[in-house]
């Protein structure tokens, strides 16, 4: 196995896009949690939720893990603020720079898809804490919002499905150009 497809997902929205990634690449898909020794993989996708400015999974899979050449990172954050939004795009990556390495970070291919929520399926604490922030967002003026608090008070309490299979081309154009000058 020269590639695999990695994910850290709570609900589902990173599982589902990590399959479908699989589906149309051929490249075998498994939680974080299963992750096979990544040292002898040519391209590894890892494909993580976003936690309380974090990706789910990702410093665990990476801890004590360098790359050597000719080894690729590509990483995919799944959350549920918009990714067209530059503003999002810099709190991630600064998000991602606290999480990893410095090289890795340097070195890694970077994607952000949106991904989905269901107030009815989070857990008390994650229901608990999207409470206390929706009810501090509502003690500030709209204009005084992020595009992310936006998107918090544009959902809350409600089900939002962002997931969109067609955002993964450009992450299966970047895997397919790695399986190219491999071979």
């Amino acid at each position: 196995m020269k590639s695999i497809i990695l994910y850290g997902s709570r609900y589902g929205s990173a599982r589902r896009y990590a399959h479908q990634l699989s589906k149309q690449t051929g490249i075998p898909a498994f939680s974080y949690r299963e992750a096979p020794p990544l040292s002898e993989l040519n391209t590894v996708v890892y494909i993580g939720a976003l936690y309380a400015g974090g990706v789910l999974g990702l410093t665990k899979t990476l801890r004590g893990r360098s790359f050597g050449k000719g080894q690729r990172l590509i990483i995919v954050t799944v959350g549920l603020a918009d990714p067209e939004i530059v503003q999002n795009r810099i709190t991630i990556r600064d998000s991602l720079q606290k999480q990893i390495p410095a090289e890795l970070y340097d070195s890694a291919v970077i994607f952000h898809l949106r991904g989905a929520i269901d107030y009815q399926a989070l857990s008390l604490g994650h229901r608990t804490v999207m409470t206390l922030l929706h009810r501090f967002l509502k003690t500030k003026s709209a204009q005084e919002w992020s595009e992310e608090d936006r998107a918090l008070m544009a959902t809350y309490g409600k089900h939002a499905d962002f997931v969109d299979f067609t955002s993964l081309q450009p992450i299966i154009d970047e895997v397919l150009r790695d399986t190219e000058q491999i071979n």
